[in-house]
């Protein structure tokens, strides 16, 4: 890999071209976190089964991201070169995936087809974190991610409204007839795949990278450590070589990721019985609700996207880690306050919290990591920091159903406060990041 000081600073159109794939990815995501629960109560799912349901998604990033990351380190082409071979590969299974997941006849299909998805947006992914600590020069990794974070934003904020479009202003049916996913669902899915392959292949065919500092050692050293046996060896050892700012930060992304994941599981359920005063997934106010948290999803999209660009600017006047904690502290509150919110436009303001608070998540913890993590290992720990954003996942997975309906009486707007309080501690836990580099650059 270059060392920093041979990286030119790169103009704002090419850290455009680099980060656009994001817009794609983030697509593919936003359908699937305000649909996913949706389509699973659709075709017969309880409250207490979608946690499990949703297992697939946290599994898979456990089991892809850390080889894909390993994988893409010790992966060099002429023409492709290191990363965005799995750019490419990734994309084109999960543009599959989102044309076959609306089309789902049972639980069972839906949820193989999510396995199918997430592995895959995570092969698209997780080398597009690396990406930024390849080509950039520390002092431009905040403004990379930001770029990321940008296009997150606002691929979330299209795919999330993208059934209320074509439901209310296309015309096309939103009613779950005989049991099937409704047209407005399952054209948005055909909207996203559609997407997310054209944005991912805009940033393989206008980006380039840079190859190793020296290509014949590289070569020398893949060869000297090829072999499955090598390769595992390396995968799993890492953990106890990480470096100490990602075990830290790895306690503040776990409870972090508890909320996103309560969240994503189950805002639609709760709005549906706080709002529209429905539990039948089967009805029209219950689909009604699902629109509309794609609406409230979209809000919180939108001012991530506009506040990547705010929050490098108050990193640099205070510091990252400060930043982050403030940003938790505000979305952990309006998560919170949501279980007490019964009025549908009420329920935007909270949105603005979250989005503030999703900003900082998918920029702070990243430009903090990049700077403490060795060159050539760069894809590797960034796939190992998101074990901790899986873990979390799996443990909300297994035991958030048994909670909502053992401890909160089945209320799953309840659900939401939990995770808001989980975000709090994730804010509290910040304070004892050690961040290297005490301002942004």
């Amino acid at each position: 890999m270059h060392s920093s000081s041979t990286k030119a600073r790169l103009s704002f159109w090419q850290l455009w071209n680099m980060s656009f794939g994001f817009f794609g990815i983030q697509f593919g995501f936003a359908l699937q976190n305000a649909n996913t629960s949706r389509i699973f109560s659709t075709l017969g799912a309880n409250p207490e089964e979608l946690p499990l349901l949703w297992l697939a998604a946290p599994v898979t990033g456990l089991l892809v991201q850390p080889i894909i990351g390993y994988l893409s380190d010790n992966t060099w082409h002429p023409k492709w070169g290191r990363r965005r071979p799995f750019f490419f590969l990734g994309a084109v299974f999960a543009s599959l995936a989102l044309f076959l997941m609306p089309n789902s006849q049972a639980l069972w299909m839906a949820a193989a087809v999510l396995w199918m998805m997430d592995a895959a947006i995570n092969v698209s992914m997780e080398p597009f974190r690396a990406f930024v600590g390849d080509k950039l020069d520390p002092s431009q990794q905040t403004a990379g991610f930001a770029m990321q974070t940008f296009f997150i934003g606002c691929g979330a904020v299209i795919a999330s409204l993208l059934p209320t479009i074509f439901s209310d202003y296309l015309g096309v049916s939103n009613v779950a007839a005989d049991g099937g996913i409704p047209d407005s669902v399952r054209y948005s899915f055909y909207v996203g795949g559609a997407v997310f392959f054209l944005s991912v292949m805009w940033t393989v065919l206008t980006a380039d990278e840079l190859p190793p500092e020296n290509l014949e050692a590289f070569r020398k050293e893949r060869s000297a450590t090829a072999g499955l046996g090598h390769a595992l060896a390396e995968i799993f050892g890492g953990f106890g070589r990480m470096p100490k700012t990602m075990v830290q930060l790895a306690f503040v992304q776990f409870f972090t990721w508890i909320g996103l994941f309560a969240m994503w599981i189950y805002t639609t359920s709760a709005i549906a019985d706080n709002v529209f005063n429905t539990t039948d997934a089967q009805s029209a106010a219950y689909q009604q609700a699902g629109n509309w948290v794609g609406t409230m999803f979209a809000m919180y999209s939108g001012v991530a996207a506009l506040a990547a660009f705010i929050l490098p600017v108050l990193a640099r006047a205070t510091s990252r880690k400060t930043v982050h904690m403030i940003c938790l502290v505000i979305g952990g509150l309006s998560l919170a306050s949501v279980s007490q919110i019964h009025d549908r436009q009420a329920l935007m303001l909270p949105m603005i919290g979250v989005g503030i608070a999703w900003a900082s998540i998918l920029t702070m913890p990243y430009a903090i990591l990049a700077g403490a993590l060795p060159a050539k290992r760069m894809g590797y720990y960034m796939g190992v920091f998101n074990f901790f954003v899986v873990i979390p996942q799996i443990v909300s997975s297994l035991l958030l159903g048994f909670i909502t309906t053992r401890f909160l009486g089945g209320h799953t707007a309840s659900t939401l406060a939990l995770g808001g309080g989980a975000m709090l501690v994730a804010a509290a836990l910040t304070l004892f990041v050690h961040d290297a580099a005490r301002r942004a650059e």
